[in-house]
This record gives structure tokens, sequence and C-alpha cells, in this order.
């Protein structure tokens, strides 16, 4: 007996599986044991739609609001830059007690701040994270913006910034004028200049599909020549895709230790010394958990901004967010044992002047920058135990903005504390910091706003090529 047919030679049980499958393709079923990446039911033209559209238009009048106000501040800090390099460092509080003050305690604070970038993109690249790929891109752009805005401060302090030069070690016509290659300022130099290189190759390297698309996307202008220079002629074969993710994971391996190396030499300006409070051998760990923590919270607040401006919700997602709320609570749990890892030690030694020390920050005049410091990146993290905070976005914003405030007080309260009363009590004096010292303050947070916003206005924000690639996260067919 012949089976019926319909008119595609389908049998009635095989067009049933037929229109079956085409359903379940049509709307995945999301596996309840794994939440989607990226919401909204997109395909895949509609995340090159969405993330491409945001540089190729014209400029919206809040992003003109934001560039005007950061051009105004970095303006602030290149006058005040002027000032100090013309007149000299008289411009600034410092006193023959305090040498280091805020200059390099934005020094600290800003690499502190460039960690985050290269942890997301590198480490959890190589450890599978799939929840990177919506963040990874303006976080290794905030990377690199701000140790652009680090390396304003040492070249300053020099006194003479022309000179800077004078760090590296080549042969010269200057007699014994030679680099100290003890000094941990000189370990700063080539750590620094090798985290910048290796970041900024990387962030470049990962933008390269996202540039060809913008290139094949754009009408004729500058904007195409822009990106078909930069696309280094990428045309998407395979052959191009196994290179690309090989030099990638190559680059991730070796940004990966940078991340604990840095911030580790910049710890060793201080740890290498012997004035009490900078002594400690605990300093390189607790340097590099809190340059993540503070690192994250700094990412956390730009994503919540561009998020909410973009109308980037469906790939920037909470989910996101109480990731790196995780993150940051377990960092933020390693700073507050630090802290309290540090009174005890302090103590427990017996040494007169590492108590000194401890009682000064305690209780000295300066107490009310300890307190901040250690309510903000001690206290304040152990919220995030707390599922609905993690999932709060106004809640976490708030946070964020505190989380680096205190960051930015940890190495006040480290730098200038431990120096203001040093040995001898007729020395001890009162710091404040100048108009000057202020104005570089605020024109390096202009420079790194005005950085990331034009580089809003030129790239693509959200690494589209790697977004497509966890797309079909956590879906399933019928019978997967």
């Amino acid at each position: 007996m012949a089976v019926p047919m319909d008119r595609r030679g389908l049998t009635r049980e095989e067009a049933r599986l037929h229109e079956e499958v085409g359903r379940l393709t049509e709307h995945p079923v999301y596996s309840p044991l794994r939440k989607p990446l990226v919401g909204g039911d997109k395909s895949y033209s509609d995340i090159t739609n969405d993330i491409h559209s945001i540089h190729e238009g014209k400029a919206g009048f809040g992003w003109w609001i934001a560039f005007t106000i950061s051009l105004i501040l970095l303006l602030a800090g290149i006058v005040s830059g002027y000032l100090t390099v013309t007149i000299g460092i008289g411009t600034w509080g410092l006193n023959k007690t305090v040498g280091w003050a805020f200059d390099i305690t934005n020094f600290v604070f800003w690499i502190g701040i460039g960690h985050a970038g290269t942890f997301i993109s590198a480490i959890l690249y190589l450890f599978n994270q799939k929840w990177r790929t919506s963040i990874n891109r303006s976080a290794e752009a905030m990377t690199l913006f701000a140790v652009m805005c680090a390396g304003i401060f040492p070249i300053i302090h020099m006194g003479r910034p022309w000179l800077f030069y004078w760090f590296l070690p080549y042969p010269n016509t200057r007699g014994s004028l030679w680099v100290n290659f003890r000094s941990p300022l000189l370990w700063d130099f080539f750590a620094i200049s090798t985290y910048f290189t290796i970041s900024l190759v990387f962030w470049y390297l990962g933008l390269l599909p996202d540039l060809a698309t913008a290139r094949d996307r754009a009408k004729p202008g500058w904007r195409k020549t822009f990106y078909t220079v930069l696309c280094l002629g990428w045309d998407g074969s395979n052959r191009t895709w196994s290179r690309y993710e090989t030099v990638y994971g190559i680059l991730a391996a070796l940004a990966t230790p940078l991340v604990l190396s840095v911030h580790s030499i910049v710890s060793f300006d201080f740890a290498t010394s012997l004035i009490p409070g900078w002594h400690s051998t605990i300093f390189p760990p607790y340097f590099v958990a809190g340059a993540v923590f503070s690192g994250f919270a700094m990412v956390m607040t730009l994503m919540i901004l561009v998020r909410k401006v973009m109308r980037l919700e469906n790939y920037i997602t909470i989910d996101h967010f109480e990731k790196m709320c995780l993150v940051t609570l377990l960092t933020g749990s390693i700073v507050g044992l630090a802290y309290i890892t540090e009174l005890f030690i302090g103590f427990y030694g017996g040494n007169p002047n590492e108590i000194f020390m401890i009682i000064n920050r305690l209780l000295g005049p300066y107490a009310w920058a300890y307190w901040i410091m250690f309510g903000c990146n001690a206290l304040l993290p152990q919220l995030f135990w707390i599922k609905k905070i993690r999932r709060s976005i106004p809640l976490i914003f708030v946070m964020s903005i505190f989380i680096n405030i205190g960051m930015w007080f940890e190495r006040f309260v480290i730098i200038m504390v431990s120096l203001h009363r040093d040995y001898l009590p007729s020395s001890w004096t009162y710091y404040m910091p100048s108009y000057v010292e202020v104005g570089l303050l605020v024109g390096s947070f202009g420079l790194f706003f005005s950085a990331f916003l034009v580089f809003l206005r030129l790239f693509p924000i959200i690494a589209a090529s790697e977004v497509k690639g966890v797309l079909n996260y956590a879906k399933h067919k019928h019978g997967a």
C-alpha cells in the first residue's frame, strides 16, 4: 500500500516534524539552567544594525553636552599643567614633609582604573567567560584612556617634563648619568609602557572585524577611507579568522600576567621604602586586588550610562551587572581583609613607628579620609551579597561611584597621611592641595571622558562580531 505524501514529497509524519522544527527554530526555547547573553530575540543583522548605527548617525544633544563639559574640565587641566611647567612645582601644596601628594595619588588611582579592561578582555577570555563579550570593547578603551591619564602625572612631577626621555636607558653623551635600574620608578616606566602597548594592540586587534563591517556599511567619504585603512584589508575568510583567533589568544596570554605585574610594581614604589605605613609586603597583592576592584566599579559606572543613553539594554543586561558585582564583592572583600591585616600586623610587629602611623590614620587629623576609605571600600561592597541590590541598576550606579571615591581616598591615605607626620615632630605639617593640583585632577577626568566620548563616535562600542558568537547561548532546539 502506497504511503500518502504531500507535494513536497514528505509523509504526514515527516511534514509534522518539519513544521515543528521550523517553529522551534523561529522561536527558540531557552535553557532553564542558563540565561541568554543577548535579549530581545535578535538576529545577526539586528546586532549589526543596533551596534553600528550608534557611531554612524549624528551625535545627539546629550553627547554634545557631555563632550562640552569634558572639554571644559580638560581645559582646566591644561591651564593647571601650564602653570606647573612655567612656574614650577611650587604652585602645588607640597612642603618639606609631604613630597608626594595629589599627583602621585592621581597616578596610582588611574593606573588602578586601567586594570579592569585587560582583566575583562584577557583573563575572562582565557577562562572562556562568554558574558565578557558585551562589555570588553568599552573596558579595553577605558584602559587605554586611564593609562594615558596616569602617565601625565609622573612626567609633570619631574619638574622638567621635556626631559622625560631621560627615563630611557639609551647610550648618551652625559657621562656617568644613567638610569638607576634599582629604582622602582624605573620599573614603573617599563611596566606601564609595556602594559599600554599590549593593551593597545589587543584592543585594536579585536576591532578589526567590526572595522571591516563599518567599512562595508559606510558611504564614500572620510569615514569609509578611515575604516578602510584601519581594518588592514580584512576579508572575513576562514584563513583570516583562524589567524585572528590564534593571535588574539596569544595576546590574551601575554596581557594576563601584566594585569598582575603592573600594579605590583607600582606598589614597590612604596613597599621598598622604610617609611612607616609603606614598608609592607602585603602591598603587591593588596594593590592588584584594589586595582581590579576600582576598575570594575568604573566599568559599571560607564556601562550603566552607555546602556541607558545608547539603548543597549538587550546587549548589556542585568546579568552582566550582577556578574560584575560579584567580582567587585570578591575584590572588595580582599581589600577589606588587607586593611584589617595591615592593622593587625602593625600592632603585632610591635614597631612603635608603625603603631603610631596606624593610630594617626585612625584618629589623627586625616581620620576622616581613612574612614571614608574604609567605609566605601570594605563595608559598602558587602551589600552586594544581597541579590536585589546586585540587580538594581540605580543602586549599582551609586555604589560604583562611591567605590571609586573610596579608592581615590585609599591612595590619598597611603601616600599623604603616611608622610605628613614623620620621625621629627618639629616637621609635622598639614597638607592642603592648591587650586593647581585640583585643576590637574579635574583635567585628568576631562581627558578621560573626552577620549571616551570620541571613542563612542568613531568605533563600535560593543564587539558585534563577538556578540554574534554568543547569540544562541542558552538556546536549544527540539531534542537538544
